[in-house]
């Protein structure tokens, strides 16, 4: 949380830090293969840095250096692999850069690793882009597939289209007001000088990244 957050404030702020489209992670859910517009392994790598890859290409569109592809299985989440870009310098392509498979470097000697420390909303989008935005996670889509996981397990998964998503967010953010969760990161964001109107458009923006559930129906 502390590795996303800090890279969107700054964006907000006006650093140049998170101002184009990501790769983004990937979740196989119902034999179907999604873009995912959350990163389950943030969690994981803050508590073991030792286990960060290392090696692939860095650049303002992978910013966390790797894609990992995950897979819900019998209503749980596991992780399948992680990948990392490398600059194949054998390579005679216009393009050199390659992916490879840093699974086992990762998590040796596993087989099937369940995403169990992860609490928390998975924002799932398809279909074509309505809105293209430059920036992180940014665009909007025609629709959204929103996944509730409690400790890696699929509790809960709601479908909206692109109107319904806004909503949703809106009615989301209402109910964080009401947690002391919410009274806690604004008076922290404020700190700065922060305006009460900036902070509340920032964490509806991304109240997925700062609500373990639903909230509201």
């Amino acid at each position: 949380m502390k590795t996303f957050f800090t890279l969107i404030l700054n964006l907000f702020l006006g650093i140049n830090v998170f101002a184009t489209s990501q790769y983004p992670d990937k979740i196989i859910y119902n034999g179907k293969e999604y873009d995912l517009l959350s990163n389950p392994l943030n969690a994981y790598f803050e508590k073991h840095p030792d286990r960060i890859p290392k090696g692939g290409v860095m650049s303002s569109a992978l910013w966390r250096g790797y894609v990992a592809t995950f897979e819900i299985k019998d209503n749980q989440l596991f992780l399948r692999d992680i990948k990392i870009q490398y600059h194949d310098t054998t390579s005679k392509d216009n393009y050199p850069y390659k992916w490879r498979s840093i699974f086992k470097e990762v998590f040796p000697d596993q087989k099937d690793v369940k995403i169990d420390w992860l609490t928390g909303l998975l924002v799932v989008p398809h279909g074509e882009i309505v809105n293209y935005v430059h920036m992180g996670y940014g665009s909007t889509y025609e629709n959204y597939i929103l996944l509730e996981i409690n400790t890696g397990d699929l509790k809960k998964e709601k479908r909206y289209n692109y109107k319904e998503y806004e909503k949703f967010k809106e009615k989301q953010f209402q109910g964080f007001k009401q947690t002391d969760y919410y009274k806690k990161i604004k008076t922290d964001l404020q700190k700065d000088g922060s305006s009460e109107e900036f902070v509340d458009s920032f964490l509806k923006n991304f109240v997925t990244e700062y609500t373990s559930k639903i909230l509201t129906e």
